[in-house]
């Protein structure tokens, strides 16, 4: 049985949020928290399935979620359900996403969303994922031939002094 979805962007603010069990809404804030932190910290490549946060019921409940763009789509569930089938639900949500938007239909032609979501994941695989965009650029600036750092600039009348930099 799903207790939960949970839909926030990558700073931790929900975006979207259903309960299906009771909970006060001190103790959600808490496990909405709670769970921002257990998957946010996960690398890219890891398995999407973990074992529930202590607040929402511990080895009992697993979280199932995809991380897109810069959104998390996390479903909190019991040992009855299937994991592979909520992450066909989870891509199921992330479609309809891209077919509606703020309230109006984008899309209807059914090929069109395909190739779209198609050429989405090539993206994502080629790119090795949103996450990996700032240590591919860092390791590109430090692998790049650059001769020595001018000290100074002379450009016409003016003169630019450049500081001591410390290398990376």
């Amino acid at each position: 049985m799903i207790k939960a979805i949970l839909i926030f962007n990558n700073h931790g603010k929900p975006r979207l949020i259903r309960f299906y069990q009771y909970f006060a809404e001190d103790m959600q804030q808490q496990i909405i928290r709670e769970t921002f932190h257990l998957v946010s910290k996960r690398d890219d490549n890891v398995c999407n399935f973990l074992e529930g946060g202590s607040l929402i019921g511990g080895s009992d409940y697993k979280l199932i979620y995809r991380h897109y763009a810069t959104l998390y789509f996390v479903f909190c569930v019991d040992s009855s359900e299937s994991e592979l089938g909520i992450l066909d639900l989870i891509q199921v949500h992330y479609i309809l996403q891209e077919v509606v938007m703020g309230g109006m239909v984008l899309e209807t032609n059914m090929n069109e969303i395909v190739a779209q979501v198609e050429v989405q994941n090539r993206m994502e695989k080629s790119e090795g994922g949103l996450s990996a965009a700032p240590a591919r650029a860092v390791s590109a600036v430090k692998n790049m031939n650059l001769p020595e750092i001018p000290r100074n600039i002379n450009i016409g009348d003016i003169n630019i002094k450049v500081p001591s930099l410390s290398p990376f």
